[in-house]
């Protein structure tokens, strides 16, 4: 059978790029392999082995990417990581970049400009290449985008983008971190089906790294685990499925958890009155574009909102506009804490009163200073850390932190932590200030299934007992915790 990747007793050049123990892999033809592990447990460490980011010792790594006519790994792997789900790592991205559409240069390209782009630079422009574009537009429901600029997606939207522009390139191996984050249920069913229907028809074999085995698709047909920086043994996904046990699944929570969160939270509400959030008749465009259309909303001290819809339904440009974010919302009707806009506040008071965590903060987030510090800049609500937090300070991190699990951590830098270490710690971020109005936007991106269910625990115990307003958004309605008593669904006006 051919080997496609092989590795064997791979170790890394690099000493801090070394796993645990020695790597052995190989990837045949007509494999299709998930990598699942627990978070921080190595798994993007092993991908760039995989990828030859991480060059090894010795005969390195071998591989045979035939029948594709290409010489370069780079051209045979494509890799979409997990920070590709909120568009390209660029430098000068800044949170509020999104929402403020006169610091866009008309220079910048829009999605269907790059996805162009992206065909013609992978291919010879034939008709049975354009079929493949126009399939693929059609399949993702991405038409009404393609003259959206670039930093105007939504992360759903991005992620799609990001999908079909490496598709596009029709490469020998497509390795993928969790492809299904940050999309709608829909397109989840649509993705999973295209990825089928390419796995068996084509000479591509597909890696798919997951948190978790429940987002394993039909078609896989074994899995590695990574776990304690060690790659496993392959083994079938029938095998896979078969040693799983229900501890695999269990939180890691406890009552005396629940005390310590109960300790640090307390009801420090100076909201005059019981509206957090009022909304009348909110119009909100970009161009001849309408993203909210004549739109109102009261939320009130105490509810627990989850607020659903379809990619590009207006979620995150709804939350800008409660967040201080998004200047549109000085032309609108909306009021804060009781206080119209526009009357003298400052977006710092708005802010100092919310804890927030977004797929945009995630993107953002591009500082590598110890994660303690980035939790500490949630006192200050900013990204990044400019004044050194006192030692009260560090001591409430440092609690936050241990709840979350992440103590450990406390030191480490930002960018030096897995995909879902680094969720985990943004989490912190957006409780340490005990926030009357916590804003959690796909608060669990990238969180494996026992992180996934203690953050929902901690969720809860927050705001169980203390007057807390919650809002959150999910694609998944399992997430939700049980003190969910409020729903609203967006629909796309386009």
């Amino acid at each position: 059978m051919q080997r496609i990747i092989s590795i064997k007793d791979g170790v890394t050049r690099m000493p801090s790029w070394r796993m645990a123990e020695p790597v052995n892999f190989e990837l045949c033809d007509g494999e299709h392999i998930a990598i699942i592990g627990p978070n921080g447990g190595g798994k993007s460490m092993f991908t760039d082995i995989i990828t030859g980011s991480h060059p090894i010792i010795g005969n390195g790594i071998e591989y045979d990417f035939s029948p594709s006519d290409k010489t370069l790994v780079s051209d045979n792997i494509k890799y979409i990581a997990f920070k590709d789900s909120y568009g390209d790592k660029d430098g000068t991205y800044y949170l509020q970049q999104r929402w403020n559409q006169h610091d866009i240069s008309e220079d910048t390209p829009t999605a269907g400009d790059l996805l162009e782009e992206a065909f013609l630079l992978t291919g010879d422009d034939t008709a049975e290449r354009r079929e493949l574009q126009n399939h693929l537009y059609s399949v993702f429901h991405i038409e009404h985008t393609l003259d959206k600029y670039i930093i105007l997606l939504s992360s759903g939207e991005l992620r799609k983008f990001q999908l079909i522009k490496t598709l596009l390139s029709k490469p020998r191996v497509l390795i993928m971190d969790n492809p299904f984050i940050g999309l709608d249920a829909e397109t989840r069913d649509q993705l999973q089906h295209l990825l089928t229907t390419v796995a068996n028809d084509s000479k591509l074999q597909i890696i798919l790294i997951l948190s978790r085995p429940k987002d394993i698709p039909p078609f896989i047909t074994h899995v590695v685990e990574v776990r304690n920086m060690k790659v496993g043994k392959k083994i079938t996904t029938e095998e896979y499925r078969s040693a799983m046990t229900s501890s695999d699944l269990q939180p890691q929570f406890n009552r005396e958890k629940e005390e310590r969160i109960l300790n640090l939270t307390y009801n420090d509400n100076t909201t005059e009155g019981n509206e957090v959030i009022g909304m009348t008749d909110i119009c909100i465009r970009y161009g001849k574009r309408t993203i909210i259309d004549h739109f109102t909303w009261n939320v009130m001290k105490g509810e627990h909102w989850a607020v659903s819809g379809r990619n590009g339904a207006g979620k995150s440009t709804l939350l800008s506009l409660v967040c201080a974010d998004n200047p549109q919302a000085y032309a609108c009707n909306i009021s804060l804490f009781g206080r119209k806009r526009g009357t003298g506040e400052s977006i710092w008071d708005i802010k100092r009163r919310i804890g927030y965590v977004s797929p945009e903060m995630h993107r953002a987030y591009n500082r590598d200073i110890p994660a303690i510090m980035v939790v500490a800049s949630g006192l200050k609500d900013s990204v990044g850390l400019y004044t050194q937090p006192n030692e009260t300070e560090r001591h409430t991190c440092r609690k936050w932190m241990d709840v979350f699990g992440i103590e450990k951590l406390a030191d480490r830098t930002f960018l030096k932590l897995s995909s879902g270490e680094q969720r985990l710690v943004l989490l912190a971020r957006a409780f340490v200030k005990n926030p009357e109005l916590l804003i959690l936007d796909e608060p669990f991106h990238g969180l494996d299934e026992p992180n996934r269910l203690m953050v929902t625990e901690i969720i809860e115990a927050f705001c169980k007992h203390s007057g807390k307003t919650l809002i959150m958004v999910s694609h998944y309605p399992e997430e939700l915790p049980p003190c969910i008593d409020h729903k609203l669904t967006l629909t796309r006006t386009d």
